[in-house]
């Protein structure tokens, strides 16, 4: 099932975006074996008839790379909203829970509890009802009005690539030091694979825009020593 409203990492089906990943990659070694039939069996008829198809398969999956990242709009999510995540053939949804400032040793530190949920309402119809989840991993960065991003510098409570059933939910506190000009705070929650880049559709693509999640205001500062 996918997830096409507001406050998703895709704006393309997730089952179509990694087919055609796949598809991509085999074109890939079409054209290395158009090459080595080339340079070696000097067959270049059949050469040529390769590299037409391979050339047109990556004129279209770049197109819609591209024209998906085109499409695809900057979204902050309001505090309390859920931003989903496509496993394929269900979903994962994340939502800050709280946020708090403390003084410790002289720095500042913001502390954002992340809530991960597995939404049993997307399950796909194949897929088991009661089958467990590990999440892929996640990137999280804390972005600021200047639009200076932060990495948490700990963090505590259930792991986010912790594995998950349907219904099921957990609770991450992210810890990030930050200098005193920083406010207005956004968070952003990316996927961390590599892969990502190449895929149709996913936030992390090339040129495409993301979805943050809005960081209510803190609770006033503790001091810590």
């Amino acid at each position: 099932m996918w997830h096409s409203d507001i406050g998703s990492n895709m704006n393309f089906p997730a089952p179509v975006a990694v087919l055609g990943f796949l598809a991509a990659a085999g074109g890939l070694g079409l054209s290395v074996l158009a090459a080595f039939t080339f340079l070696f069996l000097r067959k270049a008829q059949w050469t040529r008839w390769l590299g037409a198809v391979v050339g047109a398969g990556a004129l279209i999956y770049f197109g819609l790379l591209f024209t998906m990242a085109f499409a695809s709009r900057e979204e902050t999510l309001a505090p309390g909203q859920e931003k989903y995540f496509c496993e394929i053939d269900c979903h994962l949804a994340y939502s800050v829970r709280s946020v708090r400032e403390e003084l410790q040793g002289g720095q500042r530190q913001v502390h954002v509890v992340l809530r991960t949920r597995f939404d049993e309402t997307t399950i796909s119809s194949r897929r088991l009802k009661d089958a467990s989840l590990t999440p892929n991993s996640r990137r999280v960065l804390l972005i600021d009005r200047k639009e200076r991003a932060f990495a948490p510098i700990t963090t505590t409570g259930t792991p986010l690539i912790h594995k998950l059933i349907p219904g099921e939910s957990y609770e991450t506190e992210l810890s990030f030091q930050l200098p005193e000009d920083a406010e207005q705070f956004r968070l952003l929650i990316t996927g961390d694979g590599w892969e990502e880049h190449f895929l149709i559709g996913d936030e992390n693509s090339f040129g495409h825009k993301k979805t943050y999640l809005a960081v209510p205001a803190s609770e006033p500062f503790s001091r810590k020593q």
